[in-house]
């Protein structure tokens, strides 16, 4: 049985005119596709896909989505896009995603990670027609501590590699024009509601991102190999994708409801309970696989990542009502389904489209 939160979303979102930063990418398809049932009009502005495959063209995302092609790094023509598309839903996905690609390219990610938030921004402040506007960020973005316990919004922000670093400077952009432009005392005379969201490590069927490790592991046992991994014993929030964006689609309806209340930063995580070490999750990848899958520890060094990452979604849980869906467990079971369909070349919308609604019925996680 559906719950309260998912039928306010088949209630609000039909018709809603929503512009999506990064739509071409592997949580921005989701999203889309989403959308797209749920009724909303879709305007995407992101670069060509990331990834050969990617998720955006198998779904043929393109099809029901009015997809601009163009660069968050270029502030006029997303202005001019966002102007056109005249939405009341702007939700920032956009962004240059690997912590390995930041070490090689920290210009390049703090342009489009930094700059792109500025850019969208700026657009967002000339257009007349916006209420709600989400960042997508990182659970990266907090000074890591290293602790057992989970990170709150109120935490200090950091990040040791330029990836982190990048989103934490991005969430500071967000909270200075949150105070300066969209501030909620003057909320009658700009009726914006910014918030920031910060989601924990996903997976899903359709991400072929380099250096992620789900997408690595697909890839190898798609060829029959051995899996490589770098940090075993690295814990990090696995949630399936469907899990935060289903708090993104939730916020912003509650931004839309009251943007003075609302306009804040949020975490979407999963329970402790599936915060696993990296060897843990590729040992059941390849349990669920079978085919001999197996794994190998590359024992050389590595650049630095964060060994230990958790979020405390007790303010989402709350406040929003948004709880997790799935366990890893369950999570990982809908990965090796996607693939199965795509290894049989088989319809990849279809799948999608029906884990998303096997998702919207489904039972909380308690």
């Amino acid at each position: 049985m559906e719950d309260l939160m998912f039928s306010a979303l088949k209630k609000f979102y039909p018709g809603k005119k929503v512009f999506i930063t990064g739509h071409t990418g592997f949580k921005g398809a989701w999203l889309c596709l989403w959308l797209n049932i749920l009724g909303a009009e879709v305007t995407g502005y992101a670069l060509d896909p990331p990834t050969v495959p990617s998720l955006f063209e198998l779904c043929r995302i393109d099809r029901f989505v009015k997809s601009i092609i163009a660069d968050v790094r270029d502030g006029e023509a997303l202005k001019g896009a966002m102007l056109a598309a005249c939405p009341e839903i702007v939700i920032h996905m956009a962004a240059q995603p690997i912590v390995r690609d930041s070490y090689k390219n920290p210009v390049e990610t703090y342009a489009i990670n930094l700059m792109g938030t500025v850019h969208l921004l700026e657009a967002v402040r000339n257009s007349s027609t916006v209420k709600s506007v989400i960042n997508v960020t990182t659970d990266k973005c907090y000074d890591n501590r290293e602790w057992a316990w989970g990170y709150r919004e109120n935490e200090p922000l950091g990040g040791y590699d330029p990836y982190s670093n990048s989103k934490a400077c991005s969430e500071l952009v967000t909270s200075a024009y949150r105070s300066s432009f969209f501030n909620s005392k003057d909320f009658h005379r700009h009726g914006v509601g910014l918030a920031s969201a910060r989601a924990g490590n996903v997976i899903g069927g359709g991400d072929w991102a380099q250096d992620r490790l789900v997408p690595d592991c697909i890839r190898s046992l798609l060829k029959r190999e051995k899996i490589i991994i770098r940090n075993p014993h690295a814990i990090r929030p696995w949630q399936h994708v469907l899990e935060p964006l289903s708090g993104y689609l939730e916020l912003a309806r509650r931004l839309d409801e009251d943007g003075r209340r609302y306009g804040e930063a949020w975490n979407f995580g999963p329970g402790d309970e599936d915060a696993k070490p990296v060897e843990w999750l590729v040992q059941k990848i390849c349990a669920k696989w079978g085919e001999n899958a197996g794994y190998e520890i590359d024992r050389r060094e590595q650049p630095h990542e964060v060994n230990y990452l958790k979020l405390d979604c007790s303010k989402a849980r709350w406040l929003l009502g948004w709880r997790p869906k799935l366990n890893l467990d369950q999570a990982i079971d809908r990965v090796i389904e996607w693939i199965n369909v795509y290894k049989e070349k088989g319809d990849l919308r279809a799948v999608c489209e029906k884990q998303i609604e096997d998702y919207s019925n489904s039972e909380i996680v308690e």
